[in-house]
C-alpha cells in the first residue's frame, strides 16, 4: 500500500517507541527507499516483539561495549525488501535482523569477534564490499531461541 511522505510523516508518534535503554523503532523503520517510493514500512506487533528481542540480546550488549551504533536497515516491508534486493525470506520481513555501520576494517573485526565469542545471536555476517570499501555486520535474533549461530565474513 502506497502512502504519502506527508501521511507517513503524520503516522510517527511524538515520542518515539523505545525498544531497548538506546534504541527506538523509528531507527529500524527509517527507510529512504520506503521514502522515495511513498512505501509504508511500519511493522505489525509481532515484529515490534522480534526488534525489541534483538536490541536487547544483541545490540545493547554491542553498545554497551563499543558505544553508538548506526542502524543501516532494520525491519523491511516485503516491498522495501523487493526493491532492496533483499532476500525472499529474510530476517529483516520479520524485525529478527539488522544492518549495523561497523566504519573502519579494525573496528569492524573487533564488533565481529566480540559478538562471535560472547554473544547469542542466530546470524553475524561481516559484510564488504571490495570496490567501494563499505563495511557492515549483519546481525539477527530469534525470539523463539532458536539460533543458528552462523558467523561469517563476506567479501562481495
Amino acid at each position: 500500500m502506497k502512502n504519502t511522505q506527508e501521511n507517513q510523516r503524520q503516522k510517527q508518534p511524538d515520542t518515539p517507541l523505545r525498544l531497548s535503554p538506546h534504541f527506538t523503532l523509528a531507527e529500524f523503520v527509517a527507510s529512504g527507499i520506503a521514502l522515495r517510493h511513498g512505501i509504508d514500512n511500519t511493522p505489525q506487533p509481532e515484529h515490534i516483539e522480534n526488534l525489541r528481542a534483538l536490541c536487547l540480546n544483541v545490540l545493547e550488549p554491542l553498545r554497551r561495549r563499543f558505544g553508538v551504533l548506526r542502524i543501516t536497515s532494520g525491519y523491511r516491508s516485503p516491498q522495501v525488501n523487493a526493491i532492496a534486493g533483499g532476500a525472499p525470506d529474510s530476517q529483516h520481513l520479520r524485525g529478527e535482523a539488522a544492518d549495523i555501520h561497523t566504519g573502519s576494517k579494525e573496528a569492524s573485526e573487533k564488533i565481529y569477534e566480540f559478538a562471535r565469542k560472547y554473544l547469542t545471536y542466530d546470524q553475524l555476517l561481516l559484510e564488504h564490499i571490495r570496490k567501494t570499501g563499505t563495511r557492515w555486520l549483519h546481525v539477527s535474533y530469534r525470539r523463539d531461541g532458536r539460533q543458528r549461530r552462523k558467523a561469517q565474513r563476506m567479501e562481495l
